[in-house]
């Protein structure tokens, strides 16, 4: 009897822990757009691209004006000459096209440029959450922008360590 008195005190204190969680929300987007230092670095990051932008469009201008002047004087041209003129406006369309993906592909200069600006301030936000959790006492906080999902999970809810052990990685 003594026994079954104890399991069910283990089970009612089990069960009030689990309870006892403490959850919150964040709007994450809010507070970025929220911090100046964000703002003036997404600010930062439009000015920057939209130069880029006018830079390959620019470019763009330059293939189109060659192409008309080929297209004038195609009557002119010998064989060999046109298709000089025409592997000069392939070359310069590849080139440019090299450089949009350069500035604006997925591990381009932009991208590297949001890094430099915004990953400071972004980091600032997140150690503040990290500070809130800390002190109010919060396991789990959840984006609910759904930018990010889960901002912050105390680490004793942390099971990658007793995954990887079930399947043998270390």
């Amino acid at each position: 009897m003594k026994q079954l008195v104890l399991i069910a005190l283990v089970a009612i204190a089990t069960s009030t822990t689990a309870v006892a969680q403490s959850i919150a929300v964040v709007d994450i987007n809010d507070v970025l757009t929220s911090f100046p230092d964000y703002r003036k670095a997404e600010a930062e990051l439009d000015k920057v691209a939209n130069d880029w932008r006018q830079e390959i469009a620019e470019e763009y201008d330059k293939i189109k004006a060659l192409y008309n002047k080929y297209q004038a004087e195609t009557p002119l041209l010998t064989e060999e000459m046109k298709m000089k003129r025409e592997n000069e406006i392939i070359a310069k369309e590849e080139s440019v096209r090299a450089l949009q993906t350069q500035r604006f592909g997925p591990e381009g200069d932009l991208f590297t440029k949001r890094q430099e600006l915004v990953a400071p301030v972004q980091e600032r936000v997140y150690e503040a959450i990290d500070d809130f959790a800390s002190d109010r006492g919060v396991d789990l906080i959840f984006d609910k922008s759904g930018s990010a999902g889960l901002l912050f999970a105390s680490e004793d809810y942390d099971k990658t360590t007793d995954i990887k052990k079930r399947l043998g990685i270390k």
